[in-house]
C-alpha cells in the first residue's frame, strides 16, 4: 500500500480523471442552468426506459452528473480515499473496467427495481390517468408539481424524474476495497472509532438493503448501491484467480 496518501495531484490517472470529469460535469450544469436556463441533469441523467425522454447515452453519462456540490464531495472523497489503491494493485485498465461494470450493475438494478414499481402501479391507475400523466407529468416535473393521486404522483417520479451521480461505481469501489483489504482499520468520523474494513462494508451493505426494502419510493437509489456492490463482488470472483487479499 505504498504511496497510499500521495496527495491529489500524485494519484493514479483513471481515479484523478474521473474526479475532473465529475467535477467539470457540476461546474458545467451549474453555468447551464444560470446562463441558459437548461438544466443538464435532465438531459444527462438516466431516466427508466418506459420514459420518453430515455436516450441510449444517459446509461453514460449519468455517472458523471451529480445532484449538488455535497453529493459530488461524498463521492469523489470516497473515490479519493479507496479508489486509489484499487488503482495501484489492480493497474488502470483493470480499475477502469471495475468502475464501469459496477457503475452499469447498480444502474440496472436501480432499473429493476423501478420496472417493479412501474408494472405495479399500473394496475392501480386507470386509462384516463395513466395518459394524463404520460400528457403532462413531465411538465409537472418541470415546475416542481406533483399529482394529489398516489399512483399518478409514483407514476409521474418514475417516468420523469432522472437518476444522476457516480454512488452506485463508488460503492462497488468500497465493496472492492474491504475484500481487498478486509483487516485495515478505518477510522470513521461519525463516531470517530475504529474499524475494520469488511465490517465496515458489511455494515454499510446491511443499511442500505434495510433502506431499499423500507424505502422504495426515497430519492436515494439504495437499490443502485447495492447493485453496484454485488456486481463489484461477481467480478472480484471472475478475476479471483489473479486477485490477491491485502491486509
Amino acid at each position: 500500500m505504498n504511496g497510499y496518501y500521495r496527495g491529489f495531484f500524485g494519484m493514479p490517472p483513471v481515479v484523478k480523471n474521473i474526479i475532473y470529469i465529475n467535477v467539470l460535469m457540476l461546474l458545467a450544469s451549474y453555468a447551464a442552468i444560470s446562463v441558459f436556463g437548461v438544466d443538464l441533469n435532465r438531459i444527462l441523467g438516466v431516466y427508466f426506459p418506459a420514459s420518453e425522454n430515455f436516450k441510449p447515452y444517459q446509461i453514460l453519462s449519468h455517472m458523471f452528473m451529480h445532484g449538488g456540490i455535497w453529493h459530488l464531495f461524498f463521492n469523489m472523497f470516497a473515490l479519493y480515499m479507496f479508489g486509489q489503491v484499487l488503482e495501484q494493485v489492480w493497474g488502470p485498465k483493470r480499475f477502469l473496467i471495475y468502475y464501469f461494470v459496477t457503475g452499469f450493475g447498480a444502474m440496472a438494478t436501480h432499473m429493476a427495481v423501478m420496472a417493479f414499481q412501474y408494472y405495479k402501479v399500473l394496475g392501480f391507475i386507470t386509462p384516463d390517468q395513466l395518459q394524463e400523466v404520460l400528457d403532462n407529468g413531465y411538465n409537472f416535473s418541470l415546475q416542481m408539481k406533483a399529482y394529489t393521486n398516489p399512483a399518478m404522483r409514483e407514476l409521474q417520479s418514475i417516468l420523469y424524474t432522472p437518476t444522476v451521480g457516480a454512488s452506485g461505481a463508488v460503492f462497488g469501489v468500497l465493496l472492492a476495497f474491504g475484500v481487498l483489504f478486509p483487516n485495515t482499520q478505518l477510522m470513521l468520523l461519525f463516531p470517530p472509532i475504529p474499524m475494520r474494513a469488511k465490517y465496515f462494508v458489511m455494515i454499510y451493505g446491511g443499511l442500505e438493503l434495510y433502506l431499499a426494502i423500507t424505502q422504495p419510493g426515497s430519492s436515494i437509489a439504495h437499490a443502485a448501491h447495492l447493485g453496484g456492490m454485488i456486481f463489484g463482488y461477481i467480478l472480484i470472483r471472475v478475476w479471483r484467480k489473479t486477485t490477491k487479499t491485502f491486509y
